[in-house]
């Protein structure tokens, strides 16, 4: 007999995992069956989850852990056993701004684009017309990745440019009705801007954080203790969903169910592009291929590192007008559960690095790592401004970066 579970989840393509599962019969395979449950912003994913409609949902990994700490309603503790993918993520601008912050039209130096864009932002800023992005939700990864890339630019975020919230379907409507001069959001709502001649890429999250931590499968802590079977073999279906996901014979019929009505109602071969790393950056413009644009199989994508938690959490105290507490802090790591993933994947074959946490930012090269079971190669996880975050020290990272 099996167990059901229902996981809610917005119309983005790193939704995949547990669509693909669903779709391909992963989960059928490891005795679950899903009831996929599509919304249209994260506050309703979230509000899903918390009153018992859901089992799980894919959510923007910061919300996980704002939630666990009480942020903007009571605390409810929450638990993140799989990361959906790394990155996915860009950034998109009016036509006219971007061709005033990248002439060339393709994807620049993170640091010519910020120095430029300080440029032009003060210049709105005198004139009384402040620079307003959109980010998806206030906890989400995409607001973090862009103050974080502002701010190394020398961009006061809220004082030299207005940050706003508009939910991933919305995006290029925004941008198309001048609500926003740019946005940062997943694929394929830029891709929807580009082709409807609203916006222009001219940034990849990638390119601002290598290896940065998106979306995540969350669950309330007490849903995980009592279904924890079924989560462990949700996460062996999921990981199989990865493995077929990133094979490119299998991208143009994965962008097809992906594009289906009930999960993200779109253009097949728009999403197959963000399925192969290969995007258009501007209308009627070449499609490039930028590699691990959305990463969500090799080198231990799905592992909640406890590292990456705690660098949203910084984030967090460093945006929110939060204080630095040790306390908060330990809360924060404990949302990621590094614990159940391994659970899942032990005796499997699959690759399980060694340690739970490392230093964020450090490696430059391909680089060999301990593993608990498997073989692994970490790539480049730099940060554009050769910034490392080290988990060991939160106090003294959080003081390098007012």
């Amino acid at each position: 007999m099996s167990t059901e579970l229902a996981i809610g989840f917005l119309p983005l393509v790193d939704a995949c995992l547990p669509i693909l599962a669903l779709e391909h019969g992963f989960a059928e395979e490891e005795g679950l069956s899903l009831r996929l449950v599509r919304d249209m912003s994260w506050a309703t994913v979230l509000d899903r989850l918390l009153y018992g409609h859901s089992d799980a949902a894919h959510l923007v990994a910061p919300l996980a852990i704002a939630t666990t700490l009480g942020r903007g309603r009571p605390a409810q503790p929450l638990s993140v056993p799989f990361v959906l993918g790394l990155n996915g993520n860009a950034v998109t601008m009016r036509p006219e701004l971007a061709r005033a912050v990248s002439p060339g039209g393709g994807l620049g130096d993170p640091r010519v684009i910020g120095a430029a864009l300080a440029i032009e932002a003060k210049r709105r800023s005198d004139a009384g017309q402040p620079l307003r992005f959109g980010v998806v939700h206030r906890y989400s990864s995409h607001n973090y990745m862009l103050r974080y890339w502002l701010a190394a630019c020398g961009i006061r975020p809220d004082r030299d440019v207005e940050i706003t919230t508009v939910a991933p379907p919305y995006c290029a409507d925004a941008l198309e009705s001048g609500e926003v001069d740019a946005m940062c959001v997943g694929e394929p709502w830029n891709s929807v801007a580009v082709d409807r001649g609203v916006g222009q890429i001219v940034l990849m999250t990638a390119q601002i954080w290598r290896r940065g931590v998106e979306k995540v499968l969350t669950l309330r802590e007490q849903v995980l203790e009592e279904k924890r079977g079924a989560v462990e073999a949700l996460i062996r279906a999921m990981r199989k969903a990865g493995e077929h996901f990133v094979d490119p014979e299998n991208w143009q019929a994965n962008a097809a169910i992906l594009a289906r009505s009930e999960y993200l109602d779109g253009d097949p071969a728009l999403i197959q592009r963000a399925v192969s790393d290969r995007l258009r950056l501007v209308q009627g413009g070449a499609v490039i291929h930028y590699p691990d644009f959305m990463f969500q199989h090799r080198e231990a994508a799905n592992f909640p590192w406890v590292s990456q938690a705690e660098w949203l959490y910084t984030q967090m105290v460093r945006w929110d007008g939060m204080q630095f507490d040790p306390a908060d802090a330990a809360k924060a790591a404990r949302v990621f559960r590094p614990d159940i993933y391994r659970s899942a994947l032990i005796g499997t074959g699959d690759d399980l690095p060694g340690a739970s946490s490392k230093v964020e930012g450090s490696l430059g090269q391909a680089t060999s790592v301990t593993t608990q079971q498997g073989n692994m190669t970490l790539e480049s996880n730099r940060f554009f401004d050769d910034g490392v975050f080290d988990p060991s020290d939160l106090a003294g990272y959080l003081a390098k970066h007012p």
